[in-house]
């Protein structure tokens, strides 16, 4: 087994101390066997390289939901264009995965509070806490789970493979992504950051609303 230097071990100690601190819900997903099409999908799912771009059609939209989500997060990661790099990989990690955005700025700040280094005890990394099996079961032995948009992705795909799982369901996606599967005190914590502080609703339908009001429901 490999075997990390001892500034790097004293790191990642670190990291552990500084999540239990703050009382993070790291995430710790079970290995679970699959079909190799299965593996196959996810592999493909991990292995496009395209450029990330805000996925938001109107360009004014896209300049006020990334102006907005960068004052919101101004206070955990005070770099404004790392910031806004990050909004833009999250957004277009989510899309590509069919994922609402703000769903995953919840997940992601329940499970890291936005640091990318960080470390669980079970061994989860990265932003999105994604546990190291998953390089293997995908067949990428390579990727490094501390690398941004490699850490956005795999999270994004595997939160979708759990929902094709389950039917939709996010409430039991959301426990198996955490490990605590049937358990409402993870999906409760997700839902409540993801409404509390990074709900959005779209110029578009808030347009329509104000025409017709009681007509459009808020939407995320």
């Amino acid at each position: 087994m490999l075997r990390l230097p001892a500034p790097l071990r004293q790191f990642a100690a670190a990291c552990v101390l500084a999540l239990a601190a703050q009382g993070v819900q790291a995430g710790a997903q079970q290995y679970e066997p699959m079909a190799a099409s299965v593996r196959a999908a996810l592999h493909a799912a991990v292995s496009d390289a395209a450029a990330p771009t805000l996925p938001i059609p109107d360009a004014g939209e896209r300049a006020q939901w990334l102006d907005e989500m960068s004052r919101r997060l101004a206070k955990r990661i005070p770099d404004e264009a790392y910031r806004k790099e990050l909004l833009t990989s999250i957004h277009y990690e989510a899309t590509r995965a069919g994922l609402d955005p703000q769903l995953v700025l919840g997940l992601i700040q329940v499970e890291s509070a936005f640091r990318k280094y960080a470390i669980s005890s079970a061994g989860a990394r990265g932003y999105m806490q994604v546990m190291p099996f998953w390089i293997k079961v995908i067949g990428r032995e390579d990727d490094n789970l501390f690398h941004m948009r490699t850490n956005l992705r795999y999270g994004c795909t595997i939160l979708r493979h759990y929902l094709d799982i389950e039917k939709g369901d996010l409430f039991r996606a959301l426990g198996r992504y955490n490990g605590s599967l049937g358990k409402p005190h993870y999906p409760n914590l997700v839902r409540a950051a993801w409404e509390k502080h990074w709900n959005w609703t779209p110029q578009q339908l808030a347009a329509a609303a104000q025409r017709a009001p009681g007509t459009i429901a808020g939407s995320r």
